[in-house]
């Protein structure tokens, strides 16, 4: 049974989380409410989550603070961040949301439609980081074991299945980028690419290191 990936959203007012869970039901997803900064800082303590839909204006703590407290975590640093805000101050207060670490950044009102869209591919890589780093490591056991039992053949079959899976989600990757750089600004398009890039990178350079005569077992990717 595939567990289900947690969708973090912070907002302080309960008419816009109630918003957000509509919109979002229809991925069947769990989706986890902070009505702040300090609230959603509690929660990454203890859950792992695929996204993170984060109001700009709240009371107390703002958007970009918390967000700054979560990129300066080992833990949550590579959680996406979307922000959202009612607010639009123009290309400044906007490049002040990708330089708190968000991956993506949208004005209210915003279309239903985009805004699934946008955190269904952030979650279906949190997915698949998930399935190919247990994948990685149920390999690494059965390579360290292959030459006591007969299980270097199947070892090495299940590392090409390994490759095959991750080299359809770098596709994805590619093709998100090409969407994006379509429906959204620029900055957007590069910010959400290279988040993706990085991930990606990481569980390649794992998997490479899995190859027989690479030198051993790899130390695998964060989970983001």
């Amino acid at each position: 049974m595939v567990q289900k990936a947690k969708i973090l959203l912070v907002d302080d007012r309960p008419e816009n989380l109630l918003a957000l869970e509509a919109i979002l039901s229809a991925l069947d997803q769990t989706l986890v409410r902070a009505s702040s900064g300090e609230e959603a800082l509690k929660a990454l303590l203890t859950d792992d989550f695929a996204v993170i839909l984060l109001d700009v204006q709240m009371p107390g703590m703002d958007g970009f603070e918390t967000a700054a407290h979560i990129k300066r975590r080992e833990r949550t640093r590579d959680i996406p961040i979307i922000f959202l805000t009612a607010i639009n101050h123009g290309p400044h207060h906007t490049f002040r949301g990708y330089a708190a670490g968000a991956v993506d950044y949208i004005s209210k009102p915003f279309d239903p439609w985009v805004l699934r869209a946008k955190v269904s591919v952030f979650v279906e890589l949190y997915m698949k980081n998930c399935q190919l780093r247990e994948q990685a490591a149920l390999l690494r056991l059965q390579l360290e074991g292959g030459n006591q039992n007969g299980q270097a053949k199947e070892s090495a079959g299940l590392l090409a299945e390994l490759s095959a899976r991750l080299a359809a989600v770098e596709e994805q990757a590619e093709a998100l980028s090409k969407q994006l750089d379509d429906d959204s600004a620029d900055a957007a398009a590069v910010a959400t690419a290279a988040h993706l890039e990085r991930k990606l990178t990481g569980l390649r350079r794992a998997l490479d290191a899995l190859e027989p005569g690479t030198g051993g077992a790899p130390s695998l990717p964060t989970q983001s």
